[in-house]
């Protein structure tokens, strides 16, 4: 039994192939049809009563022409509910449309058949079979099957399911209309070569690994030898090949799992993160990149980071060691001698009297250094308090200590290195008292501890400021972290009207929260 095939058909209402009778254009698809068997008369089909009366068309004769009989082949044969034509229709549409288009053949079948009812019939009957490539039933003399479910059981059965299906059809809603897809070529991503549909490279590591077993063709037998019991020299020469097939196909999957991971395939977002940078810190994470095979994205950001800041703080301790060496008493007067350092290196070389060519001679402009902003945040003027006095351990054992009766007092300044710059110049004077600005026509808020839980965590400037702008201290608390935050991303500067934006409350308390920052030195003004 082959299988039909016709070049010229049409969907049916139900899916599937529809079958038409050659000179009165009837419907046949579901009740026996004659079919021309001569080699001129191809895909000639007739109804019973064309046949009958031997009516004809084209160049078929029905006195001289072979033909032969088909009818439905409505009965199972490998389950209870597929029939021998749908196994035919079936195989004929794996042929057609390829196996793995199971939508296409699931109309190619018709009967309302869904792809997922399809492929699990195929997998079910063909792969898992103990008889693969055959189904277990492919006996034709084992007809149990069909004794047990007789063709008008059946055919009867495969009515209703018919009609069940075609009415939840028509009661359900009308589905969305199919968009054209987005080709899968390199000129639909970013990155040059990449195939976003098909998750692959135009290019693969490893790209000449398929040419090793491309010809590569294996016997039926497991490749022993009947007469020695031992494996073929060939077939085992061909599965060393397939094995080191096997471990190029795995590093490039490991690969391609590092390129997914870490959102490499994003190349504008990772080229503007990148562009922040200074080229120490490039250079750097560079270098850490080879790390990122071993870790996930969170670790390997993590460590970055943790890279990026040891940098910094040796960057600012070698400036602060030279800062020390040039008898540089404070942050500001760093901050003059590094602007002054940058001058004289930006200033042209001098020329010898005698030179004939000084007058010609063009100089290249010194380009400025490149100083990392965190770099210039841990050397700022205007540190925290925190950072501009030693601990409280430092301090007691410093007291304590009687090797040391003269450093009892307080060490005021910055710290290098673990003593103090200024030990030897005057107290600077305190800073004077910040006067909050009241507000027009608005009486300050009495902030206690019953009607304000969190005010113990704020300062007494703070909770002036608070009462003066009747903000209750926590609002305030989420206000200040999100300003701090945001000035550290920029080197510690803001500007008045980000920090608006980022508060978003009334623009006069919002300048003046921005104002008492500037004043307590947390922020710097840009």
């Amino acid at each position: 039994m082959g299988v039909i095939r016709k070049k010229t058909i049409t969907r049916g209402t139900e899916g599937g192939l529809k079958y038409i009778c050659d000179v009165c254009s009837a419907d046949i698809t579901s009740t026996v049809r004659i079919r021309c068997a001569y080699s001129v008369c191809s895909d000639y089909d007739l109804c019973v009563p064309c046949f009958a009366r031997g009516a004809t068309s084209r160049d078929h004769d029905p006195k001289t022409h072979p033909y032969s009989v088909i009818e439905q082949h409505s009965i199972p044969i490998y389950t209870k509910d597929w029939g021998a034509d749908e196994e035919l229709l079936m195989l004929e549409g794996a042929e057609v449309y390829g196996l793995g288009s199971w939508a296409d053949i699931a109309d190619h079948i018709g009967g309302y058949r869904t792809k997922e009812e399809v492929r699990e019939h195929y997998v079910k009957t063909y792969i898992e079979s103990s008889h693969f490539p055959l189904p277990e039933k492919a006996d034709p003399k084992d007809v149990a099957l069909l004794e047990e479910n007789p063709r008008e059981k059946f055919q009867a059965r495969k009515k209703r399911r018919i009609e069940e299906r075609k009415e939840a059809a028509k009661a359900a809603p009308p589905a969305a209309p199919k968009q054209k897809p987005t080709a899968s070529v390199p000129a639909c991503h970013e990155v040059q070569g990449y195939m976003p549909g098909r998750l692959e490279f135009e290019t693969e590591f490893a790209n000449e690994a398929e040419e090793a077993v491309q010809h590569m063709q294996f016997d039926p037998g497991n490749g022993i030898n009947p007469r020695t019991g031992e494996l073929e020299p060939e077939m085992e020469l061909k599965m060393v090949v397939m094995d080191i097939y096997n471990s190029r196909l795995t590093s490039r999957a490991e690969r391609k799992k590092v390129v997914f991971e870490h959102n490499l395939l994003e190349y504008r977002k990772n080229a503007a993160i990148d562009k922040k940078r200074t080229k120490e810190e490039r250079d750097l994470l560079n270098k850490a990149k080879p790390f990122a095979r071993m870790t996930n994205h969170a670790d390997f950001d993590a460590f970055a980071a943790g890279l990026e800041y040891e940098h910094n703080l040796r960057t600012a301790i070698t400036q602060l060691q030279e800062w020390r060496q040039m008898r540089v008493g404070d942050l500001k007067s760093g901050e003059k001698y590094e602007a002054d350092k940058q001058t004289r290196a930006q200033r042209p070389a001098p020329t010898g009297t005698f030179d004939r060519l000084a007058g010609v001679r063009i100089s290249k402009p010194t380009p400025p250094v490149e100083t990392p902003s965190a770099t210039t945040a841990l050397t700022a003027p205007e540190l925290p308090e925190r950072l501009k006095h030693p601990p409280l351990s430092h301090r007691h054992t410093t007291s304590s200590s009687p090797a040391a009766p003269h450093s009892a007092a307080p060490t005021k300044g910055p710290l290098t290195n673990g003593s103090s710059n200024t030990h030897n110049l005057p107290t600077p004077a305190q800073k004077p008292h910040y006067s909050i600005p009241p507000l027009s026509g608005t009486q300050p808020l009495k902030l206690t501890n019953e009607n304000a839980t969190d005010l113990h965590l704020l300062t007494k400037e703070e909770a002036e400021l608070c009462s003066v702008l009747r903000i209750m201290p926590k609002p305030y608390l989420v206000i200040k972290e999100g300003l701090i935050k945001e000035a550290m991303k920029s080197g510690g500067g803001l500007k008045r009207k980000a920090a608006r934006e980022l508060c978003k409350i009334d623009p006069s308390k919002s300048t003046r929260i921005f104002d008492f920052f500037l004043h307590a030195g947390w922020i710097q003004k840009v």
